[in-house]
C-alpha cells in the first residue's frame, strides 16, 4: 500500500479548509436561501448563550451545546452573527483536522487517505446539509458536524494502524470524537457507540479502547467542573422530553421508508452486498463490525431531516480501505477485489448528488448577488450580516382552506379530512399557516407592540412553533423557553403575554398549545389587543 506523505497530506487538508472556508467569508457576511426559521432558532440559542444562559439548564433544547458553543464565541467577541457562524465553522473545522489527518495518514493508502480528507472536510465546511437542492442553508450544520465525528471515529477504530501504531493518540481520537458526537447530537452516540467498542476489542486494541474511555471520561469531568452535575440532568430530561413529544416524532420518511423507500432501497442493498463481500474476502470482524454499523446509519438517517444518507460516503471509504487482494475469490468464483470496487463505486455514486451539493456551496455563496438579500433580523445592527433572500424576508405568503362557511366547497371538508382546528375561549381559528416572510412577520408584530407601548421588558409565548418575537425589538426572551417547540408550556409561567397568531407556523403546534394553556386555567387570562395579524392575552394573575 502507498502511504500519504505526512506533510502533503496535511497541507491537502488545510488547502481544502482555506478554499472552502475562505470562500465562505470572503462575502463579508452570510446570506441564505431558506430555512429562516431554522436560522432564528439557531440565533436564539446563541444570543441566550451570549446572555450567560447554559443550554438544557436555562432553556431547552435537544442539540447539545458544542453545536452553538463557537458560534457564541465569536459573537462575545463582537461579531456579527452572519460572520460569527461562519468563523465558527472554519474553526470547528480547524479542530477536527488534527485528528482527520492522524487517522488517514496512520492507516489509510494515500488515494484513500486524500477521498476522505476530502468528503470529512467537505462535511464540516459545507453550507448546505446535503440533498440536490443548491440554495444555502446552515440548517441542521450539527448533522453535518456529526457525521464528520463519527466518520473519524469509525475509521479509526475498524481500521488498524498500519504505521505508526500509537494506541494512546487512537484512543485520545477516538474519546474526543466520542464526546464531540455527546456534546451535539447524542442520536449519534447511542447509535455508534457499541459497533465502536466492539471494533476495538474484537482488534485486541485494549489499550486504545482504555484511552478512548479515559480520554471521554476526563472531557466529562471538565464539562461537569464547568457547568455543574446538573447540566447533564437537564440534558437528559431534554432528550427524554423529545423522545416522549408527539410534536415530531420524525423529521422526514418513517423508517421504513428510510430502508427500503424507492429513493433509498439502492443504498440499503449496497450496503449488505459491502458486508457480505468484506466477510467473504477474510475479514469476518470487519464484516461483522460494518454489519453492526448498518442499523446505526438507518436509524441516524431516520432521525435527521431530509433522510440524506451521509453515510455512504463512509461506506465507499471502508470499502476501499479493505480491498483484498486481486487473487481473491468467493465460492462462485467472483473476483472480490472487484466486487468491493464496484460496491464502494456504486456507494459513492449513490451519494454523490448530495456531497457535490456541499462541497461547492461555499463557491456559490462567493457568487451571490447580496442586493437581492435583506436581513433576517432587520434592527440587529451588527447582526444584519446575517441575510436571506429579499422574497423571503419581505413576501409573507400564507397557506389558507378554502372550503370555510359560504365558499361553496362546505360539502368537502370533512372528506378533506383536516387536522382539528384550533380553539381558544370560546373562538375557532381559521386553517392557516404562514410558509414565507417570517422576519417580515416577526417585526411587524413586534413593531406594533412597541407601537402601543406594550412591549417594553415584556416576554410573550407565542402559540406557534417559534417565539422569536424577542429579537425583532424591546420585547424581553423567556426565562426557561424552548427556542423550538417540543411540547408542554417551557417559560410561560415567565411570560406576560400569550400570542395567538391568525396565520401561525404550524397549525398543528398551535391546537396543542392552546389546548394546554386550556387545562392549565385560563381565568387569568384576558384579551388586551387584537390585529388582523394576532390576538394577545395579558397574564393577570
Amino acid at each position: 500500500m502507498t502511504r500519504p506523505n505526512p506533510v502533503t497530506f496535511f497541507a491537502f487538508l488545510l488547502a481544502i479548509l482555506v478554499a472552502m472556508g475562505g470562500a465562505a467569508l470572503m462575502k463579508g457576511g452570510f446570506f441564505i436561501g431558506r430555512h429562516e426559521g431554522d436560522t432564528l432558532h439557531l440565533v436564539q440559542i446563541v444570543f441566550r448563550m451570549v446572555a450567560g444562559e447554559v443550554p438544557h439548564v436555562d432553556f431547552m433544547t435537544p442539540i447539545g451545546a458544542l453545536a452553538f458553543w463557537p458560534i457564541a464565541f465569536f459573537v462575545e467577541r463582537g461579531m456579527g452573527i452572519g460572520m460569527a457562524i461562519l468563523w465558527a465553522q472554519v474553526a470547528f473545522a480547524a479542530f477536527m483536522l488534527p485528528a482527520l489527518w492522524w487517522v488517514g495518514y496512520s492507516r489509510l493508502s494515500r488515494g484513500v487517505a486524500l477521498l476522505f480528507g476530502l468528503i470529512v472536510m467537505g462535511l464540516l465546511l459545507a453550507l448546505v446539509y446535503g440533498e440536490a437542492q443548491r440554495s444555502i442553508s446552515f440548517s441542521m450544520h450539527y448533522n453535518r458536524w456529526a457525521w464528520a465525528a463519527t466518520f473519524i471515529a469509525v475509521v479509526a477504530a475498524l481500521l488498524p494502524p498500519v504505521h505508526p501504531n500509537r494506541p494512546a493518540i487512537d484512543g485520545v481520537v477516538i474519546g474526543t470524537m466520542m464526546a464531540v458526537l455527546v456534546m451535539i447530537k447524542v442520536t449519534y452516540f447511542a447509535a455508534f457507540a457499541l459497533p465502536i467498542i466492539l471494533a476495538l476489542v474484537l482488534g485486541k486494541r485494549l489499550s486504545t479502547l482504555l484511552f478512548a474511555v479515559l480520554t471521554g471520561g476526563a472531557i466529562a469531568v471538565a464539562i461537569t467542573l464547568f457547568v455543574g452535575v446538573d447540566y447533564w440532568l437537564a440534558y437528559i430530561g431534554d432528550l427524554q422530553t423529545v423522545a416522549n413529544s408527539d410534536v415530531r416524532p420524525q423529521p422526514g420518511e418513517p423508517l421504513s421508508a428510510v430502508m427500503g423507500a424507492p429513493a433509498y432501497i439502492a443504498g440499503s442493498l449496497v450496503a449488505i452486498a459491502g458486508v457480505i463481500f468484506v466477510r467473504q474476502s477474510g475479514r469476518a470482524n470487519e464484516g461483522l463490525i460494518l454489519l453492526l454499523l448498518v442499523p446505526g446509519f438507518f436509524y441516524v438517517t431516520f432521525q435527521n431531516f431530509g433522510n440524506d444518507p451521509q453515510w455512504l460516503l463512509l461506506l465507499g471509504v471502508v470499502l476501499l480501505a479493505l480491498l483484498p487482494t486481486p487473487d481473491v475469490t468467493n465460492s462462485m468464483g467472483l473476483n472480490l477485489r472487484t466486487a468491493q470496487l464496484v460496491t464502494a463505486a456504486m456507494a459513492l455514486a449513490l451519494i454523490a448528488p448530495s456531497f457535490a451539493n456541499m462541497l461547492y456551496s461555499p463557491f456559490r455563496h462567493l457568487r451571490v448577488d447580496e442586493t437581492t438579500y435583506a436581513p433576517i433580523l432587520p434592527r440587529g445592527g451588527i447582526h444584519t450580516d446575517l441575510q436571506t433572500a429579499d422574497l423571503r424576508a419581505l413576501r409573507v405568503d400564507g397557506r389558507v382552506a378554502l372550503d370555510g362557511e359560504g365558499s361553496g366547497l362546505e360539502q368537502f371538508r370533512e372528506a378533506a379530512r383536516r387536522d382539528e382546528q384550533a380553539q381558544f375561549m370560546g373562538e375557532v381559528f381559521p386553517y392557516c399557516t404562514t410558509e414565507l416572510g417570517l422576519p417580515a412577520m416577526f417585526d411587524a408584530v413586534t413593531r406594533d407592540l412597541e407601537e402601543v407601548g406594550l412591549a417594553e421588558g415584556k416576554r410573550l409565548l407565542a402559540a406557534d412553533l417559534f417565539s422569536s418575537y424577542w429579537l425583532y425589538g424591546s420585547l424581553e426572551r423567556l426565562e426557561g423557553g424552548a427556542p423550538w417547540y417540543y411540547g408542554g408550556l417551557p417559560g410561560f409561567e415567565s411570560a406576560d403575554y400569550l400570542l395567538v397568531p391568525f396565520c401561525p407556523v404550524s397549525h398543528d403546534l398551535q391546537v396543542m398549545i392552546l389546548k394546554a394553556v386550556t387545562e392549565r386555567g385560563t381565568d387569568d387570562l384576558r384579551e388586551i389587543r387584537r390585529t388582523p395579524l394576532y390576538i394577545l392575552f395579558e397574564k393577570t394573575g
